[in-house]
């Protein structure tokens, strides 16, 4: 007789910085008995805060794996940094993630994290519950959070709790469906009154999105519909991501974290997958231990493995051992010795593989939100020469935990560039090669990373034929994409005339060759076509289309040419009202555009468009002339084509630079 698999769960909790995503998290796990006290964001004692540099400064750095248990239900939960330069983490868990919980401040509101989060999980069609947190402080309106959230997220939103006080007052919610209010309160004649209308809006919410249950509500009174029916059709809903549910929080307080469990359980869907099917596996995060070395953070979703299995890397078309599996958490380990499907844990022994890696098949793996990209590149410097093969090595390792970081080596003029997102990052990458590694290391000034995009169509054609023996003869067509496309390839050439193996070489190469254009920036936004390929029987070495793919794509290029783009912020701006005219008239400075103003009371509203370059150091220019009563959110908003007066060159590197016998090219 087959053994019923528990309820499984895997949740990431998502949150814009300060929205109280950690202090959520630890009070989950303490109500739930997955701790005995509770941990602190500003003491330093969060359970999911286990770096150094995480406790020292009291924010997210990495994501962090946890599980617990609510009504005979396993949760992994996986809580993710909050700020924007971290969002590359938020990115990876995405993938792996089969619910959300997004949590909103009831004072800040919808803020640039939360948009750019919320575009994530509706892109992969992720349900999500969010939790209107902080409802105890001063300023709280969750009437207003509610309108931004419909207006900047979702109009599918609706609350299934309604709140019972405000500001210090906030003594928990009510659920709609049942109308008990929490922790054994009674409602007041006014709250009773409140909560009828709400459950009626939420009846009509309901019954627009589901055809039976609109029949039935029309020729029924609601009362006359079980509570039964309507929580079918809530969970339906949901689980499709077709409705969004609204809960009400403190969390400091404890209060609404009871019942925010009993929805997860209860809303969210549990994980699928056959434990007894071909392995399909995701490595999502890399860390390192000192005790157990390389861990790989694998999401199983068909399949399992087991402590020494050997499992294939699809990625990169290898064979690893598994030494161990074990669950992390807050720095203790526990051998399971058991990985299968729906299930999330650390993989040792897979030395050589990568975030993004498929273990064993890539039939059952979701597609991926890409949202972080980094715009800003910094030069590494070290105290002294002795230092730097332990700079390059700690950059290595650190770049296999977030590959954006994009390590680049100069060989020629000796230098070590890195890419990141912001400030933040930077501060933070430091405190890490000094707490980790020893390094006392200091960054450049950043600097804005541009593209390039061709100007119109057009050929390059390479005939690489001498010296000999060497034969690569090639003609791409190259035609401008829309904005945001990235590379399109496509090859027109029969394999009779060059062969598979050849012409997967010039596949493989024409990214690499496309990351430096005429400006020396990568080129994107364009569709490149294999229209013509010859090799020789006697003379062609595969390595020849490595060195002619990018001789013949820089000829391509040259014929086109390039259009110079850059990076966009969308940003929104509250400013006092008297500083409005000001920040209007810096907007245009910038380049920027914007939308009329906002009033809000004595406050104004501004949101625009502004170009990277010309605002970096604009937020602390604000702060300081509005005596630091202002707010600046900004978030990427793609590239677009720079204005003929900005100049951004930088200076191409080793474009073609193979060696091999009798042939030498710079």
């Amino acid at each position: 007789m087959a053994q019923t698999r528990m309820k499984r769960l895997n949740v990431g909790i998502f949150a814009h910085v300060d929205a109280g995503k950690t202090t959520t998290t630890e009070h989950i796990l303490f109500e739930s008995g997955r701790t005995r006290e509770l941990g602190s964001v500003d003491e330093g004692t969060a359970l999911t805060d286990s770096m150094d540099v995480e406790r020292q400064r009291g924010i997210s750095v990495r994501s962090a794996l946890t599980t617990f248990y609510w009504n005979g239900a396993q949760i992994n939960l996986v809580d993710t940094p909050g700020h924007v330069d971290f969002l590359s983490e938020v990115e990876r868990s995405l993938r792996v993630m089969d619910s959300a919980v997004l949590i909103v401040s009831a004072v800040e509101g919808v803020q640039a994290q939360t948009e750019i989060i919320w575009n994530g999980l509706r892109r992969l069609g992720i349900p999500t519950l969010l939790f209107v947190n902080k409802m105890d402080r001063v300023g709280a309106d969750p009437g207003a959070v509610l309108e931004q959230i419909r207006k900047h997220l979702s109009p599918d939103i609706i609350p299934l709790q309604m709140p019972l006080g405000s500001e210090q007052k906030f003594r928990g919610a009510a659920q709609l469906i049942d109308g008990i209010s929490i922790n054994g309160l009674d409602m007041s004649k006014e709250e009773e009154r409140s909560l009828a209308e709400a459950r009626t809006r939420l009846y009509d919410f309901l019954a627009e999105r589901d055809e039976d249950l609109f029949e039935a509500y029309l020729e029924n009174e609601n009362d006359l519909i079980p509570a039964e029916r309507w929580m079918s059709t809530i969970c339906e809903l949901i689980r499709k991501a077709r409705i969004f549910p609204v809960m009400y929080g403190a969390a400091s307080r404890g209060l609404g974290i009871s019942a925010l469990l009993d929805a997860i359980v209860e809303y969210l869907p549990a994980t699928g997958g056959d434990p007894e099917g071909n392995l399909s596996g995701i490595v999502f995060k890399i860390e390192r231990d000192k005790t157990m070395g390389r861990m790989a953070y694998v999401r199983v979703y068909e399949g399992s493995m087991r402590n020494r299995d050997v499992v294939y890397n699809h990625t990169q078309g290898i064979q690893e051992k598994v030494t161990q599996i074990r669950k992390v958490e807050g720095g203790r380990t526990e051998d399971l010795g058991l990985l299968e499907a729906g299930d999330i844990a650390a993989v040792c022994g897979l030395t050589q593989v990568r975030i993004g890696d498929v273990l064993g098949g890539p039939e059952a793996i979701p597609p991926e939100a890409h949202l972080a990209v980094p715009l800003l590149t910094v030069r590494v410097h070290w105290a002294n020469e002795e230092q730097y093969p332990q700079v390059v090595q700690a950059l290595q390792e650190l770049s296999d935990e977030d590959p954006l970081l994009d390590v680049q080596w100069l060989q020629d003029e000796r230098e070590l560039h890195v890419k990141v997102m912001g400030p933040i990052q930077l501060e933070i990458l430091s405190s890490i090669l000094e707490t980790r590694y020893g390094l006392a290391v200091t960054f450049g000034q950043p600097s804005v990373i541009y593209k390039e995009t061709p100007v119109q169509s057009g050929e390059g054609f390479i005939a690489y034929t001498m010296p000999k023996p060497c034969w690569a003869i090639l003609r791409f067509k190259i035609e401008p994409g829309p904005r945001g496309s990235g590379l399109v390839y496509e090859s027109q050439v029969k394999s009779e005339d060059l062969l598979a193996q050849y012409q997967n070489e010039v596949q493989r190469r024409v990214p690499e060759a496309l990351m430096q254009g005429l400006y020396g920036w990568e080129v994107t936004d364009l569709k490149v076509t294999l229209v013509y390929g010859q090799h020789h029987v006697w003379h062609t070495h595969p390595l020849d289309f490595a060195v002619a793919t990018p001789m013949g794509m820089m000829d391509g290029l040259a014929n086109t040419g390039t259009t110079l783009l850059e990076p966009m912020l969308r940003v929104r701006i509250i400013v006092p009202e008297e500083n409005g005219g000001r920040v209007m008239n810096d907007l245009v400075q910038m380049r920027g555009i914007f939308d009329p103003p906002v009033l809000q009371g004595d406050r104004m509203l501004i949101e625009g468009r502004v170009p990277l370059a010309t605002s970096l150091n604009y937020p602390v220019e604000l702060s300081s002339y509005t005596k630091g009563r202002s707010t600046f959110a900004s978030f990427f908003d793609g590239y677009e084509p720079c204005p003929p007066e900005v100049k951004a060159v930088r200076q191409r590197r080793g474009l073609i630079r193979w060696i091999r016998p009798n042939i030498y090219l710079a």
